[in-house]
Parts: structure tokens; sequence; C-alpha cells
């Protein structure tokens, strides 16, 4: 007879729980025998004690084989299955273009996102901004999709690692959700359930991060590669740069129209375009596609230039229902802030450099907008955000806007734009810029 008391005790005890412990309490928590009390003491336990290697993978292969694990058959799909996740970031929009680029390197990318949390943003509600886009698919379908256009972009469905969303869920609500065990099995339980041959993550750092400090995101992406490797899936991971946005823009449809942008060559921003092609070659890398890193660039580059990755874009697009001519015109579809005006920086601080962005803060500023949730079931105005903002290390002028704020309320945008403001630090001259890419780890 199991009892989940006695794996919370052991815990809380500081004591490693056996596979056999934690598979039951798993079972528990997806057949309600385990209460949402005792999903919380547990997490706390594990919060203030940790798991070692062997309880974090069990835990991972609990939660991944809570649900369904999907498979893609070599008889219809003669690609490796692949995908990559990122912690989270201000102007992060990379998944809505690399999964087009390894399918149009011949990959497949059943990728499946989350929503925006807290200051950062979420793929799913960029993609809400596309008028039909049906994002919570059935499984045949999900797989058609994947099958016919390369890739998929959708949230968790029904019965894909069903025990961690009752186990995130209460862990939001206690103020357990930053221990890298537990982050580590979230992550890779929902990522595994898909049947990957190879995963890539992107572990952010900086004060625009999930994670607190540089040594615990790199502690995070090296969990995740060990377990993700241990569990026979090929996982790298990248530890990035979010000490500034990655984009330009930030905000729902404004990201959305920066990935069309991007895939069709209209305009690519530097940070953004070096960490979605570093991310990309790891990707061709972990699946086999390419031999060595100078032939997965070389692939990338040449489904960028030859449009098939804005192809396969469009085509995701159009079978989960969105517009067949989205990626053509973007701005027919896209919703528009009704307010859209310069942000100026002080004129005490003219000819001086911009050094600084405290970047939550802006993520914070896109929430006060409307771009992001304060409560899990708030309705999000898709068209707001923070646009054409500046890159640090430039030398500010005079009538040169730092920013441009889109908003549909007079107050909130008033409100966005001091906080915008205040999220900027100045100096007499420029500092070395952050490196973008930090660490490339892999197993």
């Amino acid at each position: 007879m199991y009892l989940p008391q006695d794996s919370i005790r052991k815990k809380r005890d500081a004591l490693q729980l056996t596979e056999w412990e934690i598979h039951q309490f798993v079972n528990g928590i997806c057949d309600d025998s385990v209460s949402e009390g005792q999903i919380a003491a547990l997490a706390m336990a594990i919060y203030f004690n940790g798991m070692n290697a062997d309880e974090t993978i069990s835990l991972t292969q609990a939660m991944r084989d809570s649900g369904d694990v999907l498979s893609w058959p070599k008889s219809e799909f003669d690609g490796p299955i692949l995908d990559k996740h990122s912690t989270g970031g201000i102007g992060d929009v990379v998944s809505l273009m690399l999964g087009p680029i390894i399918a149009a390197c011949g990959g497949y990318v059943p990728m499946i996102s989350g929503r925006g949390l807290g200051h950062t943003g979420g793929t799913l509600d960029k993609l809400d901004s596309i008028p039909g886009y049906q994002s919570t698919p059935d499984n045949d379908t999900f797989k058609n999709v994947v099958k016919k256009a390369g890739v998929a972009i959708i949230g968790q469905t029904g019965n894909l690692a069903p025990a961690d969303r009752r186990f995130y869920a209460t862990r939001d609500i206690t103020a357990t959700v930053e221990s890298i065990p537990l982050i580590t099995a979230s992550i890779l339980s929902k990522k595994l359930s898909e049947g990957l041959d190879g995963l890539v993550m992107d572990v952010k750092s900086g004060n625009g991060a999930f994670m607190p400090s540089h040594a615990q995101s790199l502690e995070l992406a090296r969990k995740i590669v060990s377990v993700g490797g241990q569990l026979g899936v090929s996982t790298s991971a990248l530890v990035t740069d979010m000490n500034e946005p990655l984009a330009s823009t930030a905000g729902n449809a404004l990201e959305v129209k920066l990935a069309v942008d991007y895939l069709t060559g209209r305009h690519r921003d530097a940070r953004l375009h070096e960490v979605t092609q570093a991310l990309a070659v790891e990707s061709l890398l972990s699946g086999g596609i390419a031999k060595s890193p100078d032939d997965a660039k070389q692939r990338v580059i040449k489904a960028l230039d030859t449009g098939s990755a804005a192809e396969r874009f469009a085509e995701m697009v159009r079978l989960l229902n969105g517009p067949a001519d989205f990626i053509e015109r973007p701005e027919h579809y896209l919703s528009e802030a009704k307010i859209i005006e310069p942000v100026y920086a002080p004129d005490k601080h003219l000819d001086m450099y911009l050094s600084e962005y405290d970047t939550r803060s802006i993520g914070m500023a896109v929430v006060q907008l409307g771009g992001g949730r304060r409560k899990a079931d708030d309705t999000l105005d898709l068209s707001v955000g923070i646009k054409h903002m500046t890159p640090l290390g430039t030398q500010l002028s005079k009538g040169r806007p730092v920013a441009w704020i889109c908003g549909n309320d007079r107050c909130k945008v008033d409100i966005a734009r001091e906080m915008f403001l205040s999220a900027m630090t100045f100096t007499e001259t420029a500092l070395p810029p952050n490196p973008v890419i930090y660490e490339r780890l892999t197993r």
C-alpha cells in the first residue's frame, strides 16, 4: 500500500525517493488520490532539499508516461523529429521562425508551446493573433500538419503529460516554481512526450530571464542536457543573453509581424538572427541532418534565402485554419493598436549612450498595456506592445525615438511610457556589448 505522506516525509527529511515511490505519487496526481495539499507539500520539500540525478530522471519519466507519448513511423516521416524549448524572455519570437527553418531542412517539428508567464511572452498568445489559427487540434490533426508542413506549433493537448499540468498549477500558486529538478522534469516530460529524436534548449540568462542568476541558468541547462540524454533524446543547450530584449519588438501581434518579416527577408534583427541561426544549427546537428556546424549553417541560410522556410510557415498556418495568404498580407490580418506614439529620452541624456535595460520591467510594461496576464484568466489585448526599441550601446540624439508604444488606452500608454523610460540606464561612454550566446552544452 502506497501512502503519499510517506514520500513527503522522506523528502522533508532530505532522503532519496525510490523510482517506485515517485511513479506512485505521479499516478496519484493523475487519478486524484493525491490531494493538492500533498502535491504542494512535496513540491516545497523538493524546493528546499532538491532531487538527485536518479530522482529527477524518475520524475521526468513518470510525468512523461502519465499520458500519451507520440510516435512517428519512419514509413511516414523520413526525417528526424526535432524540437526546441526556451525558458522565456522579452522579444523571444524564435519558435515561429525556427520550426519552419528546421522543417525546410528536412526535419519534422511537433512543437508544443505555452502561454505567457509573468513578464515573459508566450508563443501560443502570439499565434492567437492570427485569425482562425487552431492551436489545440486533436492528435490526428496535429500529426497530419506535421507530416504535410513539417512543423506544427500548438498548445499542450489533453493527454500529453497530464500529471505535469496539475503539478505545475499547484507549484505556480505555492511559490515552488523555481526548483531546478522540478523545472527540468516539467519541461522534459512535455517535450519527450512528443516522441523526439533531438531537443535543443535555449536557457536565458540576465535581468529579463526567469532564472535569477547566470549560475542557476547554467545549472538548469546542464541538468536538462543530462536528463534528456539519459532518457534517449539527443539534447543540447545554449545559454543566451536576456539583459536586453532579444528582438526590437515585444507584443503578440507585433512579434508575429516581426517573425514574418524575418522569414521573408524584409527585416532581421541582428541579435534575434544570431540566436535563431545558432539554435537551428544545433537542431540540425542533433538530428543528424548536417554533418558539421558549417554544413548546418549553410542549410539554414539556404532555407531562408530560397523562401522555403517562409513557405513552411505559411502552410502550417493554412493547415491549422489560418488565412491562406497570411504570409503575403500579415498587416491585413493582424490587429493594430489605435495609439502608436514615440518615446523620447529626456534631454539631459542626449549624446549619452544607452548602457543598460531593466528587461523585466519592459516585459511588465507590455503587461501594463494589456499584452500579458496579471492573473490566469485575463483576456489579452493582442495588438499592444513596444516596437523599434533602441539597442544597447546606441548614442542618443535629439528627435530620435528610443521606442514606440502601441496601445489602446491612454492611461495605460502613459504608464507604460514611464515604465519604459525608467527601465533605461545611460552613461557618458559606450559599454562593451553583452554576448548574445554565453555557453553551448552537449552531453
